[in-house]
């Protein structure tokens, strides 16, 4: 299992090969959330990444925008998760959180990613 950012998206992959018989096969490859059974494999087998604020920002707004639009979430749970990014950060896959780094910075809010 694979989860990476391709072309400004995040993809994830499922892979199976068989060391007996040979065979391979791709459960999956392509854009989007990986399921939560793939999550909770790359979390186990990796570790969480956790993202931060890098310094203060005058306002949550931009960042709300970014969380509204990369996880498709409402305003108020974009809210409480721009004010988990200002405080003790937001957890998640290694690759979910250069996903998110990189679109803040787009829009110039400085972050850093610790393991």
């Amino acid at each position: 299992m694979n989860q990476f950012v391709l072309s400004d998206e995040l993809w994830w992959d499922s892979e199976f090969s068989c060391g007996a018989c040979g065979t391979y096969l791709c459960g999956h490859a392509g854009p989007g959330p990986a399921p939560d059974d793939v999550r909770e494999a790359l979390l186990t087998t990796h570790g969480p990444g956790r993202l931060r604020l890098a310094g203060p920002i005058p306002s949550l707004v931009p960042a709300m925008k970014v969380l509204r639009e990369s996880a498709a979430t409402s305003l108020s749970q974009a809210r409480e998760l721009a004010q988990d990014l200002s405080q003790e950060g937001l957890a998640g896959t290694l690759p979910e959180m250069e996903f998110l780094k990189a679109r803040l910075q787009l829009r110039g809010i400085h972050t850093s990613i610790d393991r």
